[in-house]
């Protein structure tokens, strides 16, 4: 998936920020200004890096090559924009996987090193990514749900954010689900998600959040369900709001359905109609356990903060 974002004219610094994620591999071009930076163009394309991790320990085949590809492609962009400067991360498939050296290797020889960054980093970046490096008010937690990991971010600091092994697409090889899901499937996937972020936020027990900020791809399709986007539109999605009752009602509606079904619906992007379910169980959990009635959806993130951190420095790349 490919969205120009703005003309493209000559004289202009431009930087860029990779993201190289267990279920998407995706790429921000942007134009340093003065103010900061203007979105150039973005890439998407979602290669399931983290497939086969749960049950072999590595990047799949199939996975492998099409994350490569995507970087190649992506090489061309840089080149033919002129990218001065750019930034390519790893997150939770790269540091989990036993081949992940052999990735990096092919990844350094298609042109687009990848640096593999730690659960901390990764929120540190996402939480500046939305933040903009100030704040986002008091009492607001940060939901990035991966692929591989989901990240809870109440803030800048060592103990503000918690990492789980619980991104989608580990949870879908853990749990499968039928088509459509049962009711016991869905209840044994809610009790499990409950507890996971129960038990991984138990020093957050006396916090108290009055919103909840949804950052990446269940989030954002989310948003995009509820407003039957045919084509995705970032500026469309940015603050998009809900209820925990809206959620709820979501996951309702999208764990009765198949998988074919859900690919039907307006805003659903291929490729996540066999994860959406996993995603949205994801959020309710995380909201009923900090008693949060009020999401707010942000189509910034990482590849953001990425930038923001190429923005405060020079240097070419």
């Amino acid at each position: 998936m490919t969205l120009r974002l703005s003309s493209m004219r000559k004289g202009i610094r431009r930087l860029a920020a990779v993201d190289v994620g267990t279920n998407t591999v995706r790429m921000l071009v942007v134009s340093e200004t003065e103010e900061g930076f203007r979105p150039v163009i973005r890439m998407r394309r979602i290669t399931g890096m983290g497939k086969a991790l749960r049950e072999t320990g590595a990047i799949g085949a199939p996975e492998f090559a099409a994350s490569l590809d995507a970087l190649r492609d992506f090489r061309k962009e840089l080149d033919r924009l002129g990218v001065v400067e750019y930034r390519a991360c790893g997150t939770a498939a790269l540091r989990e996987s036993s081949n992940r050296e052999e990735f990096l290797a092919e990844a350094a020889r298609a042109g687009i090193p990848v640096g593999i960054i730690t659960a901390r980093e990764e929120s540190r970046l996402t939480w500046e990514g939305i933040s903009g490096g100030g704040g986002t008010g008091d009492g607001t937690l940060l939901m990035d749900i991966g692929g591989g990991s989901t990240e809870l971010i109440a803030g800048p600091g060592k103990r503000d954010f918690v990492s789980l092994p619980i991104g989608v697409v580990l949870l879908s090889a853990s749990f499968p689900l039928s088509e459509p899901p049962r009711s016991w499937e869905l209840s044994n996937l809610g009790h499990f998600l409950a507890e996971r972020i129960e038990a991984g936020t138990d020093l957050w027990k006396r916090r108290r959040f009055r919103r909840m900020v949804g950052t990446a791809g269940t989030f954002t399709t989310l948003a995009a369900l509820e407003r039957r986007m045919r084509i995705y539109r970032p500026e469309r999605i940015d603050g998009v709001r809900m209820t925990l009752a809206k959620v709820r009602r979501w996951e309702k509606r999208l764990a009765g359905m198949t998988e074919a079904a859900r690919l039907a619906l307006p805003g659903m992007e291929k490729g996540r109609e066999r994860y959406i379910v996993f995603g949205v169980c994801q959020a309710v959990a995380a909201m009923e356990r900090f008693r949060i009635e009020d999401l707010t959806i942000s189509d910034a993130g990482l590849l953001e903060g990425i930038l923001r951190g190429l923005c405060g420095r020079k240097g070419r790349g």
